[in-house]
């Protein structure tokens, strides 16, 4: 049974592909499509706001060493913080998530992403790095207090053999975006962890206990 709640959610996808066209990006778009979809399945309207990481490679190093975010790289940070859900794509080197990946999720708040649902995906050239969701990028949204949903969806270059999309790929695809639709559906829009640093009276005492 549908439920009708006509809310309009935010999704925000973050892609760490380093070419273009890349098949990290081609998964994180196969990804917010079928999210989409779900969503509207639910009675929910969508927005899409796409991060390619590659763009911002500077204002991240710079950000690293100053502490500070450009103009572009914070409204980058606020979109993806703002967002009701998450689409998070990473390729694959030496084993594990890329450093751009790594770093763009290294400079936000800790808090920035409590409770945000996020769909997690990974691309590689061969299958024998298809748990890197499971033992890599799991264990980094787990730090941040983020809700992964339960499927992962990892590509090989295989999956995307003859210009098309693997069946079994397609059906991941389509279990974990729906997955991804219950959880942001399943929750209040905009919701986001209050920022004590907000109010003014907050002293400084009660911001060090964590009030």
């Amino acid at each position: 049974m549908t439920t009708r709640t006509g809310t309009t959610r935010t999704l925000a996808v973050v892609s760490a592909g380093l070419s273009t066209p890349s098949s990290t990006r081609l998964l994180a778009d196969r990804l917010a499509t079928a999210t989409v979809a779900a969503l509207r399945e639910r009675g929910d309207d969508a927005t899409v706001e796409v991060v390619e990481l590659r763009g911002h490679a500077r204002d991240l190093a710079d950000h690293l060493t100053t502490g500070f975010a450009s103009a572009e790289l914070q409204a980058t940070i606020d979109t993806v913080t703002g967002a009701d859900g998450l689409i998070a794509v990473t390729p694959v080197f030496s084993a594990s998530y890329s450093g751009l990946f790594k770093t763009f999720f290294d400079v936000l708040d800790k808090d920035a992403l409590i409770g945000t649902p996020v769909l997690l995906g990974a691309t590689a050239g061969t299958a024998r790095h298809s748990l890197v969701v499971e033992y890599a990028l799991r264990p980094l949204f787990a730090y941040l207090r983020a809700v992964p949903a339960p499927t992962g969806v990892f590509a090989a270059s295989a999956d995307w053999a003859g210009g098309g999309i693997d069946r079994s790929l397609a059906d991941r695809v389509e279990r974990a975006a729906g997955e991804l639709a219950g959880l942001v559906a399943g929750r209040p829009a905009g919701v986001r962890p209050a920022d004590p640093f907000a109010d003014p009276a907050t002293s400084f005492e009660e911001l060090l206990r964590g009030q």
